[in-house]
């Protein structure tokens, strides 16, 4: 009696199709459980990666500054640090001493210049470019005074009458923009010679001894600029920046506590001043990501063991006639019911496994680019543990159910199959109302990007309704064709008699043909609405900051530059357009160059071909007044231009432009302009496609004064595009799982058909029937089913999703508005893949007829 429970592995392998597909379906139910844990996880990493990157280096950590800070008090706060920092487990602090100008200082005893010492312990060297001298004890000079005074390494500074250490290095001047590694001390640093500034050069200590000598012989009582700070790793997980914020607090407190105890306790400003707040977006990033997708993995987890009942089912079909040998010898359903989890049970364990530790190793293919937590990882095994005892417990209980009602209650009169009346439920109205409901959460979720907040607002409703979309097409669309299939006793196509076989194939597999079907509808439009939203909202960041900025950069320069009286940097030329700018009139009228604005400006994210056309006829003077393109027209927009400009002569409409963007405006070719219109225009703008550190540093040498600067990478915050694109990035992996799923069930359609098929093959193949001509018959049933739901899915999918996007704009207060990206390679994609599904099905299909053996065509 205990013969098949031992023998049931072995069994198994009698059916290997159904183990693949246990084992396949295990796989993908665990590893989608397991991927929306280390989404969510891996979301709340790429979140702390992204703040340590705009974050100064030092500021991961505590901060402790002041300004004007008192000498005599400097030891007593530098010791409490260095006492408190290895028990928090930081390293040594870097002290940063900044001193007032020190006007007059001396080199040799000649003229007086105005400079400020500085120390930044060490550590502080290796971030300057040292041009001649050694690190020897003593002062590093700036190469502008250096070299511009012939002052060189051994001079002896004096300040006040007190002499100093020599100089023993030159080191290259730190410009406006520093170095990231300075962005902390850029006020104590930094020169900007083009604004004024009072001091010729900041002359470093290469030692902290030197500098300490040199203050006491000085006898300066305050420090103009204090401060302390760690250098630390940056953290990669929420897990680990949160521990640094709760070291950082504990060290603060240590030491507050200590100055406190000497007396001290008012004496520094103390804080976790910039990661703090980061580390709480990071876990605000993580919880919206995981809040949002909680409702898909769990309908993902149900279709995964609704796949392994399905499983049962099909288990329980081959194994019938066993299983009513055994029950009329006594095995009861529970009994049953574990022979199906001996047999099935280790497929489904080793798919599990490896489905949990796929959504692991393959977590950079396709969620967020941040490393999970530690704890995440453990939660999501736990998670596919889960999955897999529930999968286990499902095979067991739908073996021993159908056991027990067809073996058990079979034997007195059963009384009608009240399930039946589930399939009339209308449950598209369910889920249509469901989308509704999401469609109405959906109109104002970019509002709290206004207000401040960094990330979108969450709304779990809002984020399912284009599944809830697409599962009501599926769904309508299956009922569709089951009442179709249920008709089509009445078509009479013999006259094609391998349409006619089609047909008549579909319609004896109702069920089947119907699950295949929404399985594979929902897969596609899901797949497209993730992939469609996800990178909509991508390519809304590039574009809206490219037509923000206008290029990749954009640095406001002064009028000699605009004006043609300084030339533009060689290093430039070929990448940069001047832009001036006028306003006035209601809207923004730009004057551009013609002959280098298409090289240089953000024109790819201009609709339109006609963009050069139309700079040319703007380039050529009109007697009728000012030519100019209309951008944004609107019934505001008169033609009135600013004082000494004729009325504006449309040349042409576009409805968005680099640094306009959307809103109504005008844009002039500054060759119809004469210098005195020129020499009006007050503001004047240098856009480039270079980096904007090497147009800064080019301009600065041309002695181009630049107020303000920004580049795309700093003109918005990513971070709410960022959140949204990996929610639905989430949705995409939903799609091509359920897309596996779909194309699985369409083989083992085949498969388990395979006697009826080679039974139905042979005897059409006898009455005269081509062998070609039944592979047609196959490959229009399946092409069919296949083909309606890749044409339902992907229209319904792109529909959503080009509903959605826009709808999903963090920033709709900025133009343009997020836009569908191009469905062609997409669609051309799914094409692809379901002709060659289709073509293997066929192929099972006829080879079964051609591989069938006579006992079991006699069987069938």
């Amino acid at each position: 009696m205990t013969k098949p429970w031992r023998a049931a592995p072995r069994a198994a392998l009698s059916s290997p199709l159904t183990l693949i597909v246990a084992a396949v379906t295990s796989l993908l139910a665990c590893f989608l459980g397991a991927a929306a844990v280390l989404q969510a996880s891996a979301a709340g990493g790429a979140t702390v990666t992204y703040q340590t990157g705009t974050t100064c280096p030092d500021s991961y950590g505590p901060v402790f500054g002041k300004g004007n800070m008192p000498v005599k008090d400097i030891p007593a706060l530098t010791g409490a640090v260095q006492r408190q920092a290895a028990a928090h487990g930081f390293g040594a602090p870097v002290v940063g001493q900044f001193t007032n100008v020190l006007f007059g200082t001396k080199f040799d005893g000649g003229p007086g210049y105005k400079v400020r010492l500085a120390s930044r312990d060490q550590v502080g060297l290796d971030h300057l470019t040292l041009q001649q001298g050694t690190r020897a004890p003593g002062w590093w000079l700036g190469d502008v005074l250096a070299n511009g005074e012939h002052v060189g390494v051994g001079a002896h500074p004096a300040v006040e009458g007190v002499a100093l250490a020599p100089v023993t290095g030159v080191y290259r001047d730190l410009l406006d923009p520093p170095p990231r590694w300075w962005c902390s001390q850029q006020s104590g640093a930094v020169i900007d010679r083009l604004v004024n500034d009072p001091i010729d050069s900041i002359v470093f200590a290469t030692d902290r001894k030197t500098f300490d000598d040199a203050i006491k012989a000085i006898g300066l009582p305050t420090m103009q600029y204090f401060h302390i700070s760690f250098y630390e790793p940056p953290p990669t997980t929420l897990s680990g920046a949160e521990d640094l914020v709760q070291r950082s607090r504990d060290l603060v407190a240590d030491v507050r506590a200590d100055l406190t105890a000497q007396g001290l306790g008012s004496l520094v400003a103390a804080d976790v001043p910039t990661f703090e707040r980061s580390a709480q977006i990071a876990r605000q990033a993580r919880d919206n990501v995981f809040v949002s997708i909680l409702p898909l993995a769990l309908i993902s987890v149900l279709v995964g063991c609704a796949g392994l009942g399905t499983v049962a089912l099909q288990w329980y079909q081959r194994r019938h006639a066993q299983l009513r040998l055994l029950s009329a010898r006594g095995s009861g359903p529970a009994a049953l019911g574990g022979l199906a989890v001996a047999e099935l049970g280790p497929p489904i364990l080793l798919g599990g496994a490896a489905g949990a530790v796929a959504a692991r190793v393959l977590l950079g293919v396709y969620g967020p680019p941040g490393a999970p937590d530690p704890a995440a990882v453990l939660r999501a095994g736990v998670v596919a543990a889960g999955t897999l005892v529930v999968s286990l417990t499902l095979l067991a209980l739908v073996v021993a159910v159908r056991v027990h009602r067809e073996f058990e209650l079979g034997r007195v009169r059963r009384r009608g199959n009240r399930v039946r009346l589930l399939a009339y439920f209308p449950w598209e109205l369910a889920t249509a109302g469901m989308a509704w409901l999401g469609w109405t959460r959906l109109a104002g979720y970019g509002t709290a990007s206004r207000l401040g907040n960094p990330l979108p607002q969450v709304d779990p409703l809002a984020l399912t309704y284009p599944v809830f979309v697409v599962l009501t097409v599926g769904l309508l669309t299956a009922r569709l064709a089951w009442l179709a299939l249920h008709a089509s006793h009445r078509a009479r196509f013999w006259s094609r008699p391998a349409l006619q076989l089609a047909i008549r194939r579909l319609a004896g597999a109702r069920a089947p043909v119907t699950g295949v079907l929404v399985i594979g509808t929902l897969a596609i439009g899901t797949l497209a609405t993730g992939i469609g939203i996800a990178h909509g909202q991508e390519e809304a960041l590039d574009t809206k900051s490219a037509i923000f900025v206008g290029s990749n950069a954009r640095l406001d320069t002064d009028s000699p530059i605009g004006m043609g009286d300084i030339a533009m940097p060689a290093s430039l030329a070929g990448t940069s357009t001047v832009v001036g700018e006028l306003t006035g009139t209601g809207g923004v009228v730009l004057v551009v160059d013609p002959a280098t604005f298409a090289r240089a400006a953000a024109v790819d994210r201009v609709p339109g071909d006609d963009l050069a056309e139309l700079l040319r006829k703007i380039s050529q003077p009109d007697p009728r007044g000012t030519p100019v393109i209309r951008v944004g027209h609107t019934a505001k927009q008169t033609g009135k231009l600013p004082d000494g400009l004729p009325d504006a002569v449309v040349a042409g409409d576009l409805p968005v432009f680099p640094m306009i963007g959307t809103s109504p405006g005008y844009v002039i070719s500054r060759a119809v302009l004469g210098r005195a219109q020129l020499n009006g225009i007050p503001k004047w703008s240098v856009l480039t496609t270079s980096p904007m550190a090497e147009a800064t540093a080019a301009l600065r040498a041309a002695g181009v004064f630049i107020p303000n600067r920004i580049s795309r990478e700093s003109a918005l915050d990513g971070l709410p595009f960022f959140v949204v694109s990996w929610t639905f990035s989430f949705v995409a992996l939903l799609g091509a799982v359920l897309g596996v799923v779909a194309i699985l069930a369409l083989l083992v359609a085949v498969e388990v058909r395979r006697r009826q098929n080679a039974l139905a093959g042979a005897l059409v193949l006898r009455m005269g029937m081509r062998p070609r001509t039944l592979l047609a018959s196959h490959l229009m049933e399946l092409g069919a089913l296949s083909g309606l739901a890749i044409v339902v899915g992907v229209v319904c999918g792109v529909s959503v999703a080009g509903l959605s996007v826009p709808r999903f704009d963090p920033a709709t207060f900025l133009a343009p508005r997020s836009e569908l990206p191009d469905p062609l390679p997409f669609v051309l994609t799914v094409l692809a893949v379901g002709v060659l599904v289709v073509a293997l099905a066929g192929w099972i299909a006829v080879r079964s007829v051609r591989t069938a053996r006579t006992a079991e065509l006699i069987r069938a």
